[in-house]
C-alpha cells in the first residue's frame, strides 16, 4: 500500500482505514495508541470541542469525545509519516504529490469530484469527492518548498468533516 492508495481511498470512501467520523476518540486511541493533544485541550481539558489530536500526518478534531474531523496533513517537499494502521510498515513518505497525479488516480479509480469553489482563490485550489465529500486543498509551492516544479499546484492537505 502507498501513500496514494491511502489518499484515493480516503477520497472515496470517506474513511481512513478503520478512523471515520462520529467514532468516540477512545475507539480511536485504542487503535492508534494515545494521540498528541492540541495544547488547548491540554490547557482546558478534554471536554473543550474543535481541536485536534495528533499522530505525525493525520490528525482527528474531535467534539464531545467523538471524531469530528479526519485529516492528513502534507508538506510538498518534504516526507510524511501515518500511523501503521493507516498505512502499515511505513516509515515516511514523499509528500509531494502534484495536483495532476491525485486527479488522475481519482479518475481512475472512479471516484468522482468538482471544484470546491469555497477554497478555490487566489494561489489555492480546491476538490470535493463524491459521494464521500472529503476535500482535497491544493496550492503553489512556498518560498521554502523544495519541489520539482515551481509552477504545479501541490496537495496540501485533504480533511472531511462532520456536518
Amino acid at each position: 500500500m502507498t501513500l496514494m492508495d491511502v489518499l484515493v481511498d480516503f477520497a472515496r470512501t470517506g474513511r481512513i482505514g478503520p478512523l471515520h467520523c462520529g467514532m468516540p476518540l477512545t475507539e480511536a486511541e485504542d487503535l492508534l495508541g494515545p494521540g498528541r493533544p492540541h495544547p488547548a485541550i491540554l490547557m482546558k481539558g478534554p471536554d473543550i470541542d474543535g481541536y485536534p489530536y495528533s499522530w505525525d500526518g493525520l490528525r482527528l478534531v474531535v467534539a464531545q469525545r467523538r471524531v469530528s474531523g479526519l485529516w492528513i496533513d502534507l508538506w510538498p517537499g518534504s516526507t510524511t509519516k501515518l500511523p501503521p494502521l493507516v498505512l502499515p510498515e511505513s516509515e515516511t513518505y514523499g509528500a509531494t504529490i502534484p495536483r495532476e497525479e491525485l486527479i488522475s488516480a481519482l479518475d481512475i479509480a472512479g471516484c468522482p469530484h468538482e471544484v470546491n469553489s469555497g477554497l478555490t482563490f487566489g494561489r489555492q485550489s480546491s476538490i470535493l469527492t463524491q459521494p464521500a465529500l472529503v476535500c482535497a486543498v491544493f496550492s503553489l509551492p512556498g518560498r521554502d518548498d523544495h519541489v520539482p516544479h515551481r509552477g504545479r499546484p501541490y496537495l496540501r492537505v485533504m480533511h472531511k468533516h462532520t456536518a
